[in-house]
């Protein structure tokens, strides 16, 4: 299920030869940085231009001797590149190749997530501008509150997933930084300049103070804005279970020819998709707590948090992407039965009018408490005996008489909750 989700654009930039080319690339440029500054040979720069590349397999074969990944990854480099090899590395440490080479693989797959949550904010957007006005029953504590519609519930996880965009931007951007300072951050082999010109061909900032590493509250930002997304996909499949319960079924999950839903039950048609993404949503949380305890590392650095990093970056970027993807999907193919909401908006015998009663009765000048009291008794009534509650109050001879006939009718009139519903759109979509 995974693999039939899974962009393999996305799967690729965290393959081996991606990240060794991105290795590569910077490398490249700390060479470049170096040349331009009269330190590399321009003849020697440019064999090393022509030659420099890598082969995997022989990446591999190396560091089952070296036991140290980038070591052979530069021995399989210098193989290919001969003796202007010399010059590559110069004055860096392994963290200034692999941290930088990381955040330009963050960046790019913050990017490819971006693209995902925009095109789900459109078909948010499609949803909550085609059910605008849909009156479906609201509920508070899963019970019957006043009536909402369903326009305005997909208008609310359209507000949501724009914040959610906004902090994935934010965090992106606080990731676009690349180090080139030496062993301890201090530049003693290399200099600011050779950093800025060689983060600058990258389109990397420079990070301003840098130990070793670049420090990992950057990158449990961004996985934390990845966590705080799943969240948001969860919160979303969570609303679109519960409206898919045979009870309630006011959408349900598109359900193609041929599909099954039980081995067992040939009837069942079960919100899959919905489930299997609120699950997900619980590794991705995971992860950005990792990322967070990655950030304590020791002095100038550790390599407590390199292990973690290789799992929890290739996992919470490839598993929001397909999130994001799939949740598209589901919306798209989301069947609305109308019919069945305006059954559930009067499931509970139009109780959800009571705040309405309670409040003309304030306005006649009756004490809040009273009214409270007299409006709850009609309506518990009303609940245990299966009675209409509009029906009941027309027939309570103390709530008619302080109500004319002309204003219950006009209490009773269920369009009313959505009077502002014009309001919160303009709000959001502007005039969209």
């Amino acid at each position: 299920m995974i693999e039939r989700y899974t962009r393999p654009e996305m799967g690729a930039l965290w393959s081996l030869e991606r990240k060794f080319q991105a290795w590569l690339d910077v490398e490249l440029a700390v060479c470049e940085a170096w040349c331009e500054l009269g330190v590399i040979p321009e003849a020697a720069m440019a064999e090393i231009r022509a030659k420099a590349g890598f082969d995997t397999a022989r990446i591999l074969e190396l560091e089952e001797t070296t036991r140290h990944d980038v070591i052979a990854f530069l021995t399989a480099v210098e193989e290919r590149v001969g003796e202007a090899a010399r010059y590559i590395h110069l004055g860096c440490t392994s963290s200034d190749i692999v941290d930088t080479a990381g955040a330009l693989l963050l960046v790019e797959a913050g990017q490819k997530i971006r693209q995902g949550l925009v095109a789900l904010l459109e078909t948010l957007k499609r949803l909550a501008l085609e059910h605008k006005g849909r009156l479906c029953m609201g509920r508070t504590h899963g019970i019957h509150a006043e009536p909402t519609s369903f326009g305005l519930k997909m208008l609310g996880f359209y507000a949501e997933f724009s914040r959610h965009l906004t902090r994935l931007d934010a965090a992106v951007e606080n990731m676009r930084v690349g180090k080139i300072s030496g062993a301890v951050g201090t530049y003693a082999m290399l200099s600011p300049e050779v950093e800025r010109r060689a983060l600058h061909r990258l389109g990397l900032a420079v990070d301003p103070v840098s130990t070793q590493i670049l420090q990992r509250d950057r990158h449990a930002q961004l996985l934390t804005a990845l966590a705080l997304l799943a969240g948001g996909v969860e919160r979303l499949c969570v609303e679109l279970r519960h409206l898919q319960r045979t009870e309630v079924l006011e959408v349900e999950e598109g359900f193609a020819p041929g599909q099954k839903g039980s081995s067992a039950m040939p009837h069942k048609k079960n919100p899959i998709s919905a489930e299997n993404l609120a699950g997900l949503a619980r590794l991705v949380r995971t992860n950005s707590l990792a990322a967070m305890e990655n950030m304590a590392l020791w002095h100038e650095r550790d390599i407590s948090h390199s292990s973690v990093e290789r799992v929890i970056f290739p996992d919470s970027t490839i598993l929001v992407d397909y999130m994001l993807h799939r949740l598209r999907r589901v919306l798209e193919g989301l069947r609305v039965i109308p019919e069945n909401m305006e059954r559930n908006l009067m499931g509970s015998y139009g109780l959800f009018f009571s705040q309405r009663v309670l409040l003309a009765l304030v306005e006649a000048g009756w004490p809040r408490q009273k009214a409270y009291e007299a409006v709850q008794k009609v309506a518990m009534a009303c609940w245990n005996e299966r009675r209409s509650f509009p029906e009941a109050v027309r027939a309570d001879a103390t709530l008619s008489a302080a109500l004319s006939a002309e204003a219950l009718d006009a209490l009773f009139d269920a369009r009313f909750y959505l009077r502002h519903e014009d309001a919160i759109f303009t709000r959001v979509l502007g005039g969209a």
